[in-house]
């Protein structure tokens, strides 16, 4: 039974349902490009799919705007897959189970995906014709954003005429983003041995913590559950021998890591000494940003042998020394994080402890920077890394009509200026300013809260009120 059939704009919010009824988490986009294909057949409209589940669908201009440019309309159709401990759902097979809370859209027990089903719903409402009056559209739909811009990477853009491009990828209603960081994903490999050992077999958690987007809240203070790991498994080396069997973190590298876990062999209370030790630390450094961290221990079994002493160590000295979190703010833009990194996904095999981290930074020798710091811990240790996703940054444009344009339209219907910033988290825009000269580009999007989380929500307001800022856009776009 449909959930948000009462909300207005109706086609807008008749689009994100459908969505939500489709698993579309990075990686796994085919089901939901082929719906947008779909969409476009029934409706006779131009469309292109590729290889990379990109599909790029083009609407003729309304009468009265035949003479004007086309503009691009583009946003991501993947989202990013986090649930709670609790939550079952197999969110690679199963839609979200949508809920309405006053002015609020949120899912139970995982990720919303309004980041970026937000783009997905608007594009297609405006294709349906939901927006009356428009010039040529250009709809681009680019696939596994949040695992790299990948998508956006493989599109062949040539098939696009347009040199204006609004971009629905932003999660913060009033705010016109005009540039942002280029980034990578650094994907580390520690190779380990394993033999026996004897003591008991022990699961320690480090959970409870707030997470969120490794770019939009680097700066928020907010703890790294899998850095917290390797913090407690120093200490409990401090209080006795032990052996690692396996370590493990985060589902995404562009998300800040809520909960992680080893599964370690040695003495029981040598272990939880340390794991209360330093739960009692944790709250006292996060009690402002990160309160409800927990750090618990208990007893289990395991399928992986332990590693030896080695592997152990190796395991304990990459996730202490590994640099994470903001390494140098801005000097041009006050309060603009200008590199970071981040540990999102911890990984055991038989073999081998793999680490991927998201890097970011608006200066392009910072970011290769971070990539040798991490190359050379990695292979001090014995391993290897190799780097993918790697994308360019978005550089300010100082003369910006389209930026001019919704500027203007903002003011007619806000009744004061937007804002105009730059920021840390990457956008497919540096991506389409690449590969199509002379763009014009500005992101934009709805208030969303927590992001990437389980505690994600979508306003509908202020939905509705960014669906009519891009409508009378379109129609001002003779």
């Amino acid at each position: 039974m449909p959930v948000l059939d009462q909300l207005e704009p109706k086609s807008v919010f008749s689009f994100f349902e459908q969505l939500c009824t489709i698993p579309h988490g990075s990686g796994n986009t085919k089901a939901v490009s082929d719906w947008i294909v779909g969409f476009a057949k029934e409706r006779g409209l131009w469309y292109r799919q590729d290889d990379a589940d990109n599909v790029v669908i083009k609407k003729t201009a309304t009468p009265g705007y035949e003479s004007a440019a086309p503009v691009i309309l583009q946003g991501h159709i993947d989202m990013v897959c986090e649930k709670t401990a609790d939550c079952a759902k197999d969110m690679a097979r199963e839609g979200l189970d949508l809920a309405v809370d006053g002015d609020v859209i949120y899912t139970r027990g995982t990720t919303l995906g309004g980041d970026d089903g937000v783009a997905v719903a608007m594009l297609l409402a405006v294709l349906d014709g939901a927006a009356a009056e428009h010039p040529p559209i250009e709809a681009v739909f680019t696939s596994d954003e949040e695992i790299g811009l990948l998508g956006a990477a493989a599109l062949d853009a040539s098939v696009l005429d347009g040199r204006r491009l609004i971009n629905l990828d932003s999660e913060n209603e009033g705010i016109f983003t005009v540039s942002c960081a280029g980034g990578a994903r650094a994907n580390c490999r520690i190779p380990v041995a394993r033999e026996a050992f004897a003591g008991t077999t022990l699961r320690v958690t480090v959970d409870g913590l707030l997470g969120g987007h490794s770019g939009a809240e680097i700066d928020k203070g907010r703890a790294n559950s899998s850095k917290l790991l390797g913090r407690v498994l120093r200490e409990a080396q401090k209080r006795g021998e032990l052996r690692i069997c396996s370590v493990r973190g985060g589902m995404a590298d562009n998300v800040i890591p809520v909960l992680s876990e080893a599964v370690l062999v040695g003495d029981e209370a040598s272990v939880r000494a340390a794991a209360e030790e330093m739960e009692r630390e944790f709250r006292a450094e996060y009690r402002k940003t990160d309160p409800g961290i927990s750090v618990h221990v208990e007893t289990c079994g395991s399928e992986l042998a332990p590693m030896d002493r080695q592997g152990t160590e190796n395991t304990v000295c990459f996730l202490q020394c590994c640099a994470n979190g903001i390494y140098a703010m801005s000097a041009d833009i006050e309060g603009l994080v200008q590199t970071s990194l981040n540990l999102g996904i911890l990984q055991t095999e038989a073999d081998c402890v793999k680490a991927s981290f998201s890097v970011r930074s608006s200066i392009d020798s910072q970011k290769q920077m971070l990539l040798d710091m991490l190359r050379c811990l990695t292979e001090r240790l014995g391993g290897d890394m190799g780097v993918t996703g790697d994308y360019p940054g978005w550089a300010y444009r100082a003369e910006s009509p389209l930026r001019d344009l919704m500027a203007k339209v903002f003011s007619e219907q806000y009744g004061r200026e937007p804002k105009i910033e730059a920021i840390h988290a990457g956008l497919e825009c540096g991506l389409f300013a690449g590969k199509l000269e002379g763009l014009d580009c500005v992101s934009l999007g709805p208030d969303m809260e927590a992001i990437h989380t389980p505690g994600e929500k979508l306003h509908i307001a202020s939905t509705a009120r960014t669906w009519k800022l891009l409508a009378e856009t379109l129609r001002q776009m003779k």
